[in-house]
């Protein structure tokens, strides 16, 4: 058997500030951690007069938390990832020789804690309150979208049956399964401040009245919400919002740009759809960057609660930079 070299006692001969460092060096100082952990610890069930392994810290279980979403891990994944990977170790602050690492089990009842709670929406509540505070986050602009999220279509699993709020749909010629995600975002930074979720083959423009906070007063969206201003719900719920919605495609297609009112409408179309392209930020950081493209539950009420997750983060993830300068310059 080979012998360990000095890697494993933390006395290499080389280092590398690595990708995944420095990633989570960010994270580590724009998460609002206090503000989450005092959020959570109301929550948490108190020790039992029996004794038993005293619980972990909440900062710690919320880090490990994040962990999950950041690199797209299960329960047991997680578990695995923390014996194998000592910069895991490192940013939650567990030592593997002075501590007990928590197991599948202990990950899984911190995951229920914050869904039986419904503390995720309080997370993106908290994350966003921070970044108003600071002057990233506006109130009077906004952009609604969706997009589908896949789901699997085998039945090899304990019931042999697809999960039964996942349902599929045509987009273009080709069909999808699974669940759609909605969200509204902030029309200046594309920061996510709202987010619901139906099945896949339900239409976007049902949700346009819970991806508004109240405060807009122009709303931006694609020529899938045609109509929304005279649904029921915005009429009672959002009375006063500017609506400005993509012109259909064959349409703009067929618009003559060679005369003075075919180049004005090409122009503002140009304009709402360069100001919605920002709606379209948060989606690829939670695809590209975190790795989730498809569900991680049965149901949508569990993926609900972990998409919130995912767009708390990846609005912290898209102004860390800007984050990071405010700390510096304090």
């Amino acid at each position: 058997m080979k012998q360990m070299s000095l890697n494993t006692t933390g006395f290499e001969r080389k280092t590398k500030r690595t990708r995944k460092r420095e990633f989570l060096d960010e994270m580590s100082l724009v998460v609002p951690w206090y503000e989450l952990v005092a959020l959570i610890t109301l929550h948490v069930p108190t020790r039992s007069a029996k004794g038993g392994r005293p619980p972990f810290v909440v900062e710690t279980m919320l880090r490990i938390h994040f962990l999950q979403q950041w690199f797209n891990l299960s329960d047991p994944a997680m578990e695995e990832a923390l014996y194998d990977t000592a910069l895991f170790r490192e940013f939650v602050g567990l030592d593997i020789g002075e501590d007990h690492l928590p197991d599948e089990s202990t990950i899984l009842r911190f995951r229920h804690l914050l869904e039986a709670n419904h503390l995720r929406v309080q997370i993106l509540a908290a994350v966003n309150a921070t970044l108003t505070a600071k002057g990233l986050l506006l109130k009077q602009g906004a952009v609604v979208d969706a997009a589908l999220i896949a789901a699997p279509t085998s039945t090899k699993n304990s019931t042999g049956t697809r999960d039964p709020e996942m349902h599929q749909t045509k987009k273009g010629n080709q069909w999808y399964h699974g669940m759609k995600a909605h969200i509204g975002s902030d029309a200046d930074s594309g920061l996510v401040h709202s987010v619901a979720t139906t099945a896949a083959n339900a239409h976007d423009v049902t949700q346009a009245h819970a991806l508004l906070h109240g405060q807009e007063t122009d709303v931006f969206a694609d020529s899938g919400y045609r109509g929304v201003e005279k649904r029921e719900e915005i009429q009672a719920q959002h009375p006063g919002v500017n609506w400005h919605i993509a012109m259909m495609p064959g349409k703009r297609k067929a618009l003559d740009k060679d005369t003075p009112m075919g180049t004005v409408l090409e122009k503002l179309e140009q304009t709402k759809a360069s100001i919605r392209a920002k709606v379209e930020h948060p989606f690829r950081v939670i695809k590209r960057q975190f790795g989730y493209v498809k569900v991680k539950y049965r149901g949508l009420a569990k993926n609900t609660a972990n998409l919130v997750t995912l767009f708390a983060l990846s609005n912290l993830w898209m102004v860390r930079k800007r984050l990071l300068n405010m700390g510096a310059q304090e």
